[in-house]
């Protein structure tokens, strides 16, 4: 914003501290004094100093432009008002500024919207390409190895084919020969000759038997039921992997910086838990969405989640959502559970070794996710959440050392 200054000083000029729409100049604190304190000045109007004092005035009656005509959307005096405006509707000109600072507002606001949305709408694009040109790329695959089932059997058919081929070739033209022999022979008219070649040509091998020999004729419509079901698994299976991690990315987008409460951490502090080993994040969350994430490689028991702020602290904790507490664990090195009311076994197909933990306020949703395999492990619903939410760690005993491992907080990294 320009620096108005004062028009009445002579010299360096000091910054005005109001401006005169009577006189139409802008007084520094020295030179406005008259006007506070001279009779005849004092009714002049003064106005926060502004540059350009004559195009505030009207240019037909010479009098301070003050209201606004909503008819004629223009800006007026009071003459005007009473003249050629006198059946208009008139607003004071701060009145309408507030009014177009409110609609001004309300447009940045709608098109920041727009921008959000269509960030939103780019990145669901994005990840909608990249889902279905994984999944056309298993389509390929699939086709391919297809292709190449079928080719394998036409060429074991093939030589098959030409294997028997080649035998019955071979056994055509050794009768060709003997037949020849034969015809030779009985035109011979040398006895011991004779006798020998006779004995020759009985002692040769027996022809085969080629009436039941034929070549072996591929199902290739099994072929093609085993491809397509196989294609279905492999898609079924590929569309959850790609599903997951599209999810996993969208709650990702909420992540924030969680950092332990010390008062939760400190003996004989009001804010400790007394009876478990248990800590909460400094940061609460009355609102809104959030995510963090917490290492948990290493340990054989282990509780994390999110709890109510009025939890009880002391003594006994009944881990469930009744008790403001929302959370899952691991106990015993292989014992994964949702404690929910009543608590779920949980059945998983890999150790996790960082958990994801997205929490929607609005919508009473707790999720937690295994951040490597991008897999949701478990999701507590309709949760009704009506006070501030902490996260919630609990690194458990050491138990002589085979749980020593720390819960680590780690920053989120969306791949």
């Amino acid at each position: 914003m320009l620096e108005v200054l004062c028009e009445a000083c002579t010299g360096p000029k000091l910054k005005a501290l109001k401006s005169c729409l009577d006189c139409l100049v802008s007084y520094c604190e020295t030179h406005l004094e008259p006007h506070l304190t001279a009779s005849r000045l004092k009714r002049h109007q003064l106005i926060d100093p502004v540059e350009n004092l004559e195009d505030r005035m009207c240019t037909k009656h010479d009098k301070p432009l003050e209201l606004f005509c909503k008819t004629d959307q223009t800006c007026v005096c009071m003459l005007c008002s009473v003249l050629d405006h006198k059946t208009h509707k008139f607003v004071p000109l701060k009145e309408e500024y507030e009014e177009k600072k409110k609609t001004r507002l309300k447009i940045q606001e709608i098109k920041h919207s727009v921008d959000l949305s269509k960030d939103d709408a780019d990145r669901e694009m994005a990840e909608g390409v990249r889902v279905f040109t994984a999944l056309k790329e298993s389509v390929e695959r699939g086709r391919a190895e297809f292709i190449n089932t079928i080719d394998k059997k036409l060429k074991t058919t093939k030589k098959q084919a030409e294997a028997f081929i080649k035998e019955l070739e071979q056994e055509i033209c050794e009768l060709m020969k003997r037949s020849t022999d034969v015809q030779q022979l009985s035109r011979s008219e040398d006895h011991f000759h004779l006798i020998q070649r006779v004995q020759s040509v009985n002692s040769a091998p027996p022809t085969k038997d080629w009436t039941e020999v034929n070549v072996c004729q591929p199902l290739y419509e099994e072929t093609v039921r085993n491809a397509v079901a196989q294609l279905e698994e492999t898609l079924s299976e590929e569309m959850k992997k790609l599903l997951d991690q599209a999810e996993l990315k969208r709650v990702q987008q909420y992540a924030v910086d969680v950092t332990l409460d010390p008062d939760t951490n400190l003996p004989d502090n009001p804010e400790r838990f007394s009876l478990c080993v248990s800590v909460l994040g400094k940061q609460s969350f009355s609102s809104g969405r959030f995510y963090f994430e917490v290492q948990v490689k290493g340990k054989t028991c282990w509780f994390l989640g999110v709890v109510r702020e009025s939890i009880n602290r002391k003594g006994l904790i009944t881990l469930s959502p009744e008790e403001s507490l929302w959370s899952i664990c691991l106990r015993n090195g292989n014992k994964y559970t949702a404690l929910d009311d009543p608590p779920v076994r949980l059945s998983l197909k890999c150790r996790p070794e960082k958990v994801g933990v997205f929490v929607d306020y609005e919508e009473g949703l707790v999720s937690f996710y295994d951040v490597d395999s991008a897999a949701l492990i478990y999701s507590f619903t309709d949760c009704s959440f009506t006070e501030k939410l902490f996260p919630y760690f609990s690194p458990y005993l050491n138990k002589g050392g085979k749980n020593s491992a720390p819960l680590v907080i780690s920053p989120v990294s969306v791949k």
